[in-house]
């Protein structure tokens, strides 16, 4: 009898989780269906899109990527951009610069990629990044800006990934291509206000320490591309940026130290020493809680609730006052189908190429890399500036900006 009822648990505990791996696999499957269905709307159900990259998983797949990425920024696929011309380094004010990040990021690279596909990659980069500023003179170029291009660059290819960093670059990156660092401090100044709201004693700590907000700068204009080891995380935050507000990554930073509150409140009340915590991310952080909680936290203190406070007046941020007007501008795409008909009917799949050479040039997902494949598995590019002479007591911790950019922040 003994031996019977044994055996029968067993059985039971072999059927629930079985029944748990096969309820994920529906979910997967539902929420795969209803993002090739709002995909094929007639006007694309862009809101179906955009929960789809906000909640738990986001777009599961570098495929559904290509496909939803350009339409949560309003992208014809079928309209893309040529590949940059030959001219588009002669007489570049910011050539060098871009050259130089781009040759110091190489660390940033999957192992097991052939150097000479490394070095295209390394073109391909340099130039959309070059191409995109020649294309509007009021955006500069900062370090960090190569962490966003690389991203879309591996997931995408070369041209969608131009198309993409050119309407990111005018939207959500706008503020910090301004050529001071004044609009960037303004989007940093929100995050003490959020720990206000939550965690007074958190924010009281952090004010006495005086340790400020320089060890969010990287995180919030790299899109956390340069401090995530792991490729597939930073791909999960971009689905959520991208389906966001554009001071949704600052949400996400606070959510980050609300996360590791215990920690803070332990260490010595230091400004090196709470810096020397707060810059460097745990790898093994609940990206899903962190993301659902920055989504709580936009919900109840939006922007312009927290920009009533005197330090956030002062300073009219471009990305938020032309982001109703973006988001607009989404709600009535046609989908592909009908957009390749069109294209078709003029003539031509797009300005320069065929719609097959689009396909064609597109790498495929990132868990193939090994097979001759463009996708990484591991870290986006990092920021590539050598931190010169030390500008204050904890630069030894900070990451690795040149100096004069760092001068700029105080």
């Amino acid at each position: 009898m003994k031996r019977l009822k044994r055996k029968k648990q067993h059985v039971e505990v072999h059927e629930n989780g079985f029944l748990k791996t096969r309820d994920a696999d529906i979910g997967k499957k539902q929420k795969l269906a209803e993002i090739h269905q709002a995909l094929n709307c007639d006007p694309v159900d862009i809101e179906t899109l955009r929960r789809a990259a906000v909640c738990k998983g986001g777009l599961l797949t570098d495929e559904l990527r290509r496909k939803v990425w350009p339409k949560l920024l309003n992208i014809n696929v079928f309209d893309l951009p040529p590949k940059p011309g030959k001219d588009v380094r002669e007489n570049h004010k910011d050539c060098n610069q871009v050259l130089l990040d781009v040759r110091r990021s190489m660390k940033r690279f999957p192992k097991c990629m052939p150097a000479a596909e490394r070095a295209v990659l390394q073109e391909q980069l340099t130039d959309i990044i070059l191409d995109v500023l020649k294309r509007h003179s009021q955006l500069h170029y900062y370090q960090g800006y190569h962490d966003v291009a690389v991203t879309l660059l591996l997931v995408v290819g070369e041209r969608m990934a131009l198309a993409l960093l050119d309407k990111l670059s005018i939207f959500h990156l706008r503020d910090f291509m301004d050529p001071t660092m004044d609009s960037t401090k303004h989007i940093l100044n929100y995050l003490m206000p959020i720990l206000e709201q939550v965690d007074t004693e958190l924010h009281d700590f952090m004010l006495r320490a005086e340790v400020g907000t320089i060890f969010a700068l990287s995180w919030l204009i790299t899109w956390y591309g340069h401090v995530l080891s792991e490729f597939k995380h930073t791909l999960r935050l971009y689905d959520f940026f991208l389906a966001s507000h554009p001071l949704m990554p600052i949400y996400l930073a606070a959510a980050i130290v609300l996360h590791r509150e215990k920690e803070v409140k332990t260490t010595e009340c230091d400004m090196a020493m709470v810096h020397h915590l707060l810059s460097r991310i745990p790898q093994d952080l609940p990206y899903e809680l962190l993301i659902a909680r920055a989504q709580e936290l936009f919900d109840q203190y939006p922007p312009s609730v927290l920009a009533k406070k005197a330090a956030l007046q002062s300073r009219k941020s471009l990305s938020v006052s032309t982001f109703q007007a973006f988001q607009l501008s989404t709600l009535h795409q046609r989908p592909d189908s009908v957009l390749q008909r069109l294209t078709k009917n003029t003539g031509s799949f797009s300005r320069h190429a065929s719609a097959s050479s689009n396909v064609a040039l597109l790498p495929r997902d990132s868990s193939a890399w090994g097979r001759g494949n463009r996708v990484m598995k591991m870290a986006v590019w990092g920021l590539s500036a050598t931190l010169g002479a030390a500008v204050f007591a904890v630069a030894q911790t900070a990451m690795d900006w040149g100096p004069e950019v760092l001068l700029q922040l105080f």
